[in-house]
């Protein structure tokens, strides 16, 4: 059997060129919105840690005397550290994982 003519059809080589650039542009797009989560992620811990930082300021220099706020603060941001270091050593666990796949 001579399969030489199906390579000519263009409706199957098109196919095939077109599914590898949606393939490849969902991996970009789910990278991309991976990435962009972590950044979020680190950010987000970063402006906490900025606020409680803030709180204890102000409770030091007599501006503020709510002890809550500045607990509430702490917890957050440290809360917030903790989740954000979870998921890194998560991260490089899979990834770790990954590269000792053989294939």
């Amino acid at each position: 059997m001579d399969i030489t003519a199906l390579n000519s059809l263009p409706s199957l080589s098109s196919y095939n060129k077109s599914t590898t650039a949606i393939d490849s542009e969902n991996r970009n797009k789910t990278f991309e919105q991976l990435f962009q989560s972590a950044v979020n992620m680190v950010n987000e811990t970063n402006d906490l840690s900025n606020a409680a930082e803030q709180a204890e300021i102000s409770y030091a220099l007599g501006l503020s005397d709510s002890t809550h706020d500045l607990m509430v603060a702490q917890e957050k941001a440290n809360l917030s550290l903790q989740y954000t270091v979870t998921v890194r050593n998560k991260v490089l666990e899979a990834y770790k994982e990954i590269m000792n796949l053989q294939f």
